[in-house]
């Protein structure tokens, strides 16, 4: 019966899939009426059986491609053997792979989530218990304010959701939780301003994805860590989107001199699969005692031997390498284009983390890459983000440059200037939505 079912599955229409989304699903996407069913490296297929280069990788998500031979191989053989073992027991990839992201991060201990936003959670837990740890020893005094960026994003859930400050996502969901204050973007002199003795954590972004590919600067890091240091507070580096390579880097933040004390990763860790994680030093680590955080499913054995094989291909295959060169040429092919086109305003980002910043609306621009197989969004209802996976070839480069110079000159003709009321995010505006998710 289980089989016979599945094969009826697979024969659902797309329209019939899309009419049963639209009757049962909850309404938080907006999606085109199209029905992707595998992908292979780069490029995702619908069920009619046309290929997209995908540069958008599941947002940020699918580093190693689709169906990424040695991943495939792993997710076959942990499936067979255990998908989940509770965390009150030890399982065989944990300690491994909290070994593999210590490493990579220059930072001491992990804990395992299962999403990019509960990484978030647990960081702003650490910071507060560390900070009450200190008050209560006598050694500090009360520290519980949390200081952010403006236009930053760091998930969805009521904690992180109160350090995002795009006013859309939060708003709908007051009061959140008290004790938060956003600095402006890379302003030294603002962030002074508001850092005090009850603050017990600086949260930045290295690089705002979300927010519209913004880059902090190596001034404005130093200082939030000089702050930091100077106060025993903590400076959390969010790398769920700019992390575990994007960058040409393992961590954006290694463009810096100075460490964070606390970084949360997600997306590309396990391919695909639902895994987040919180690496912080011993410092700050050991103010967490047994009873005092846990998750149900972060960290079980699936994901982690999956999360330990990506993480290795990007080593055996020279994947940073790869993301600094093609990031290059891609970067310079986009600043020709620039050139021709006067309604793209700026090219910037890093690596494979890149965003075109528009005159005009960039919804028409999606919608026409994907009619000409191609896989972009849109943030803040105006910047053109491209996310592709770590594998793209020099030829795919070349591909994506030639299709887009095709999408820029014909969506120009039907794009307007952005609504003067303020930024649509992807969730509400896009014609290729995807909901900023955590």
């Amino acid at each position: 019966m289980a089989a016979k079912k599945t094969k009826s599955a697979k024969r659902l229409s797309p329209a019939k899939i899309c009419a049963d989304e639209a009757r049962y699903l909850m309404k938080t996407y907006r999606r085109p009426p199209v029905v992707f069913t595998h992908g292979h490296g780069c490029r995702l297929y619908d069920s009619k059986g046309r290929a997209y280069l995908d540069f958008l990788a599941g947002i940020a998500v699918n580093a190693p491609g689709y169906a990424h031979p040695r991943m495939v191989r792993v997710i076959r053989r942990e499936a067979g053997r255990a998908t989940h073992v509770s965390n009150l027991f030890h399982n065989p990839y944990q300690a491994p792979l909290a070994r593999k992201l210590a490493e990579w991060s220059g930072l001491d201990r992990v804990f395992f989530s299962n999403s990019g936003s509960e990484a978030v959670e647990g960081a702003l837990k650490l910071a507060r218990i560390y900070a009450h740890a200190k008050a209560a020893a006598g050694s500090a005094p009360p520290k519980t304010r949390f200081l952010a960026l403006e236009n930053s994003f760091h998930g969805r859930t009521m904690g992180a959701l109160s350090i995002t400050h795009t006013a859309k996502y939060r708003e709908p969901f007051a009061p959140l939780v008290p004790g938060v204050e956003f600095v402006r973007f890379n302003d030294v002199a603002d962030l002074d301003a508001k850092f005090d003795d009850t603050v017990c954590a600086v949260v930045i972004e290295p690089i705002q994805g979300e927010g519209g590919v913004h880059l902090v600067s190596e001034e404005f890091w130093q200082r939030a860590r000089a702050l930091t240091s100077d106060h025993d507070a903590a400076l959390i580096a969010d790398e769920i989107q700019s992390g575990l390579g994007r960058t040409g880097r393992r961590f954006a933040y290694q463009k810096f001199a100075a460490l964070p004390d606390i970084v949360t990763v997600a997306k590309p860790l396990a391919g695909g699969l639902p895994l987040g994680a919180m690496i912080a030093t011993d410092k700050f680590a050991s103010a967490f005692t047994p009873g005092m955080h846990g998750s149900t499913f972060g960290g079980g054995p699936l994901v982690c031997a999956t999360a330990l094989e990506f993480l290795t291909i990007v080593e055996d295959e020279q994947l940073l390498a790869n993301v600094r060169a093609r990031g290059a040429e891609l970067r310079a092919g986009l600043d020709k284009l620039a050139a021709r086109f006067d309604f793209i305003r700026e090219v910037r980002g890093e690596g494979l983390i890149l965003g075109i910043d528009l005159a005009v609306e960039g919804a028409p621009f999606v919608q026409e890459a994907l009619r000409r197989g191609l896989l972009i969004n849109c943030t803040h209802e105006h910047i053109l983000r491209l996310l592709p996976p770590f594998i793209i070839r020099k030829q795919d480069v070349a591909e994506f440059l030639k299709k887009f110079e095709a999408v820029l000159a014909r969506a120009a003709k039907s794009a307007k200037k952005p609504s003067p009321a303020g930024p649509a995010e992807e969730t509400h505006a896009q014609p290729l939505a995807v909901a900023a998710a955590r």
